[in-house]
């Protein structure tokens, strides 16, 4: 990202993205593990529409910008389509992600709100996401290297 052209706004933006995003999983629950495990054990489906909600006004927000402007409006760089290949390590990463939501009841950015509503024990869920970032981060880089240190 060009540094220069980045408008003043651009970490505000974020950090108030971050708030309201926070707010919306607190307000609607599912920063409470309970209400999550509910849904995956097919008792509560209150999830499908919080899910299905934000895809709508995702959806919406990428037609609306990538139809209407040509730049984002706050780094100024130009929409593209970013394609990824879907191989093994998305495939892994889905499932260690899935079972690891599964046994913790909450998702990455739903543990930061869980603590802010005084979900302490959910830092072992949050410690758990830094030590298997930081396996992957490892693991890769010694496969990609090549290295055995």
């Amino acid at each position: 990202m060009n540094a220069e052209r980045q408008s003043p706004l651009f970490m505000p933006a974020i950090f108030v993205g971050g708030l309201v995003f926070g707010l919306g999983l607190a307000i609607s629950g599912m920063a409470r593990p309970e209400v999550v495990l509910d849904f995956l054990q097919f008792d509560d489906f209150g999830l499908v529409f919080v899910m299905g909600g934000a895809a709508v006004v995702t959806g919406v927000t990428f037609f609306v910008a990538t139809n209407f402007l040509d730049r984002a409006p706050l780094t100024a760089t130009e929409y593209t389509r970013r394609v990824k290949e879907f191989d093994r390590n998305v495939v892994v990463g889905g499932v260690i992600f899935g079972v690891g939501w599964g046994i913790s009841g909450i998702c990455p950015g739903a543990a930061y709100a869980s603590i802010g509503i005084g979900n302490y024990p959910i830092l072992w869920a949050i410690a758990g996401m830094f030590l298997g970032a930081y396996a992957q981060g490892f693991a890769r880089s010694h496969l990609t290297n090549g290295t055995s240190d």
